[in-house]
């Protein structure tokens, strides 16, 4: 054979025959290094508040070791061509919220939640386990869209029955447990928005009437999906769940201009969610409060009656500098009753300093790249959308949380992804990592089309 005639057999091999890495190794190793920083930062929270490593560290450390090791073994034998980035990132932020619930713990000895965030996400890990074991396809769930759906609706609508928390009713308390049922009821939302977007994505793009710069679609098509979203915002509004509710819309949005590829849905999200913003603000006193906390967040300093929550949350990151305290180091506990669920980015940012929050930030923002990353790769459109849904949850909640007890809008009440207490929480955000999981194997496996080895 000729020289031409071997280059041309070699340009002429399947893209089946490419074994493409499956980069497990590179996983375990960022697993170690999570675990490692955290059992550092839990010793650390020891020596700076008694001067000796505290005597659970070995435990802390072999306990989450052995977690991640186990959900690392599922990912090799079920996911072996996932991203090896997701899981470590899980690890990683779940034991640093640990370390911070611990070290709050310490000064609230009244009010012990580290225990039972070490549970939730004992109970959490073992959901990504299952989630990656059991579903070797993620387009079943397509299967089971209006499932999802009636599923979600009957979580969200389970708080009523329930007395109000703090002016909300989205907690169920049973049995010394809370629940937050509106936290699992946005991956099935995602899971149902993905579906009927994805079947409907053409009439949704070019069927309809156009409206000045706007194809809308028609009412047949649009009416469902407009209709669930509509059900699930009014119930949340009713229950006071603002945050929750801020988020299904954002999410609402964002796969819908994903699905139609039109920036137009962008503009009329941006102007629905002000309107809808100026309408809550006037209307319910609850937001109208936190509205003015909001615009002036050292009047009731000047009113002689002390710092209020989101005054002391911008002492803190003052507080903090560059480099910060130290853990252990510094006094975000002043923040109250929050500090350990919607605050707890404060002591992060107090005792980690710029440097420290900004790394976080970065964790988050790599978690929704890659998420985004692995929707971008398939062909499905289906798992495009859940994809770019999954990772959508987290970054609307980061943006919310962070720019609430920052000041950069007002707050809204939700627990920052594996950080912050709550069980149901830090449950669902491990439920997310296990699909974007799923999605990234089914991506990288169908190279340009073709299986690989």
């Amino acid at each position: 054979m000729t020289k031409a005639g071997t280059t041309l057999a070699a340009t002429a091999t399947p893209t089946s025959a490419v074994r493409l890495p499956r980069r497990r190794g590179i996983e375990l190793a960022l697993i170690v290094l999570a675990v490692l920083l955290c059992v550092y930062g839990y010793c650390a929270v020891g020596l700076a508040k008694t001067g000796t490593v505290p005597p659970g560290a070995a435990g802390y450390g072999a306990g989450l070791g052995v977690l991640a090791l186990v959900a690392h073994l599922a990912v090799r034998v079920r996911a072996p061509y996932a991203d090896p980035l997701p899981l470590p990132i899980g690890v990683l932020l779940n034991g640093l919220g640990l370390v911070l619930i611990y070290r709050l713990d310490l000064q609230t000895p009244g009010d012990r939640a580290a225990p039972a965030q070490l549970v939730w996400s004992t109970l959490g890990v073992g959901l990504f386990i299952l989630v990656v074991l059991m579903l070797r396809d993620h387009r079943v769930l397509q299967r089971y869209a209006y499932v999802c759906v009636a599923a979600a609706l009957a979580l969200l609508l389970l708080p009523i029955l329930f007395p109000a928390v703090n002016g909300a009713r989205i907690w169920i308390r049973l049995a010394g447990f809370s629940i937050q049922p509106s936290e699992f009821a946005k991956v099935l939302l995602a899971v149902f928005f993905a579906a009927y977007l994805a079947a409907n994505r053409n009439a949704l793009a070019y069927a309809g009437r156009r409206v000045w710069f706007m194809q809308f679609p028609t009412g047949r098509v649009l009416g469902p999906i407009v209709t669930i979203w509509l059900v699930s915002v009014g119930v949340l509004i009713l229950e006071r769940d603002l945050g929750t509710s801020l988020l299904f819309f954002g999410l609402f949005v964002v796969m819908l201009y994903v699905a139609t590829g039109r920036t137009g849905w962008i503009a009329v999200g941006l102007l629905l969610a002000v309107l809808g913003a100026v309408a809550a603000g006037r209307l319910e006193p609850h937001v109208h409060g936190r509205i003015e906390d909001w615009l002036h967040p050292f009047a009731s300093i000047d009113a002689g009656q002390g710092p209020n929550q989101l005054a002391q949350s911008l002492f803190a990151f003052a507080a903090g500098g560059v480099l910060g305290t130290g853990l252990g180091l510094g006094h975000s506990i002043l923040i109250g009753f929050a500090v350990k669920s919607d605050f707890i980015l404060a002591t992060a940012g107090e005792e980690l300093g710029l440097a420290g929050l900004c790394a976080v930030f970065l964790l988050y923002g790599l978690l929704v790249e890659r998420g985004y990353r692995a929707g971008l790769a398939l062909r499905d459109p289906f798992g495009r959308l859940l994809a770019v849904g999954l990772a959508s949850i987290v970054a609307l909640q980061v943006f919310v949380i962070a720019g609430g007890v920052t000041g950069l809008i007002p707050l809204t009440g939700m627990a920052m992804p594996f950080l912050a207490q709550g069980g149901s929480s830090v449950v669902t955000n491990w439920a997310i990592v296990a699909l974007l999981i799923r999605v990234s194997d089914s991506a990288r496996r169908h190279y340009d089309g073709q299986v690989a080895p």
